[in-house]
């Protein structure tokens, strides 16, 4: 049975926390999951946290450490000992949780941390990931599964599991290697039931896996783990030897992790960063985007200026800028949006000059639509003459077939060159397309109205 947490269930606890009642307040933590607790433990202070903390056992704070962020972690990581990090914390984690917490602290924090592990296999697991890039597939693995021999019979086998998986939560896949680790297959627990005790195991082990490199992005796993459908996927290294397992749980993190980059990349804001952080960060983090569009403004105004000539012969054209300038924004961003979107799901599949293509009649079409509604605003409702009218839809449908093709191929360009496609919607597009399409604009009026 559950509790839920409410304004007077906080209340409640946290008269329990000012009053020291350790009984009372263990039994409100008692049926709560991690996640939950760690949902308001941000909202105490440190010596209320660690009150808390040292009321559940090792397994349960575990658990909250991990579902904290990283600042409030490492803050109650401060409070703590080598010593108790290693045995009260460490000792509870699998090896790829161990690791990212230690991966966390100080360099001399580290050693400490790890030389008061006693289960010297476990600390050795964890030093072998803290090699590994916290962006690749090694950085994301665990040691913890469960593996079987070609050569073993299925009673041979069964013994074995059961010694394996007496530390493991749980058990989607048995991996069957050689006598060099080299990763040959899975074994079906069907196979496993209804198959002779002195069959040898080669002769009904899956051949057909999917796997990954330690070497491998984040990214990649990401895909091969939604494009099969997999509860966990292994990792080999260049020998194909198998080295651990990354779990969907620790590719689900990894995906919104990725989802809030390029969501925060996308809105022109540099760094990853949060609403809670210090407002020298958060300036940090947005203001090369706004300068930039502070540039692309200057630059728009200038070739405004530019054309001071044709706008006192032709004031009208003036009222139009903001519209020219916000669809090809927009328009720019949409299909930017939509290309990146692709990459990063690897459903894009055509050629770049196929894209370009489609999005050149894409836009010529919603140009089109634009420019007829726009024509009959301007000419009966500003009352402007019917060629200034035609001059300033023609220039509208070309502004728009250029911002989609530029937000085409901008993303495609960088995904080229390594860099990150999500870079290039928002702030980039927009100021791009803004200057482009002020240019465009008073260029194709220029050449029809002759000014």
């Amino acid at each position: 049975m559950s509790i839920e947490i409410t304004k007077d269930f906080l209340s409640a606890l946290a008269d329990c926390i000012r009053e020291q009642n350790s009984k009372q307040a263990h039994e409100m933590l008692a049926d709560l999951h991690p996640a939950d607790i760690a949902e308001f433990f941000p909202d105490l202070d440190l010596e209320e946290q660690s009150f808390l903390m040292s009321l559940m056992d090792n397994e349960v704070s575990a658990a909250v450490l991990l579902e904290l962020e990283e600042d409030d972690r490492k803050k109650l990581l401060k409070l703590l000992s080598p010593k108790e990090i290693a045995e009260e914390l460490i000792n509870e984690m699998d090896t790829d949780d161990a690791a990212d917490i230690i991966s966390e602290l100080s360099e001399s924090q580290k050693d400490e941390v790890i030389a008061q592990l006693e289960d010297k296999e476990h600390a050795q697991d964890i030093v072998d990931l803290l090699r590994y890039d916290e962006d690749s597939a090694g950085g994301l693995m665990r040691k913890e599964f469960v593996k079987v021999n070609k050569n073993w019979n299925v009673l041979t086998a069964v013994r074995e599991m059961r010694k394996q998986a007496e530390d493991l939560e749980e058990v989607y896949s048995i991996y069957v290697v050689d006598d060099d680790n080299v990763l040959l297959g899975t074994l079906s627990l069907k196979k496993l039931l209804t198959t002779s005790s002195n069959t040898k195991l080669e002769e009904v082990y899956n051949k057909n896996v999917h796997f990954v490199k330690a070497d491998d992005e984040n990214e990649n796993v990401a895909k091969v783990i939604q494009k099969y459908d997999l509860m966990e996927i292994p990792v080999v290294d260049e020998l194909n030897r198998l080295l651990g397992i990354i779990t969907v749980d620790d590719v689900i993190d990894v995906m919104k992790e990725e989802a809030d980059e390029d969501y925060q990349l996308a809105a022109g804001i540099t760094r990853n960063v949060d609403a809670d952080d210090s407002i020298w960060t958060l300036t940090k983090a947005r203001l090369p985007w706004l300068l930039i569009g502070m540039f692309g403004g200057l630059c728009a105004a200038s070739i405004i200026g530019g054309f001071s000539t044709a706008l006192q012969n032709f004031p009208i054209l003036l009222l139009f800028v903001p519209l020219i300038q916000s669809t090809a924004g927009n328009v720019g961003i949409q299909s930017s949006a939509i290309i990146v979107q692709g990459l990063a799901n690897g459903t894009i599949k055509d050629g770049v000059w196929k894209l370009l293509w489609k999005e050149f009649l894409l836009g010529l079409l919603n140009g089109l639509g634009i420019a007829i509604i726009v024509l009959f605003f301007s000419h009966f409702w500003f009352g402007t003459p019917y060629l200034v009218s035609a001059t300033i839809c023609l220039a509208l449908v070309t502004v728009i077939i250029i911002a989609a093709t530029i937000g085409t191929f901008i993303p495609l360009f960088l995904e080229k060159r390594g860099l990150d496609p999500a870079v290039s919607t928002g702030p980039f597009i927009t100021t791009s397309n803004d200057i482009f399409g002020v240019f465009i604009y008073f260029m194709i009026a220029k050449m029809i109205l002759g000014f």
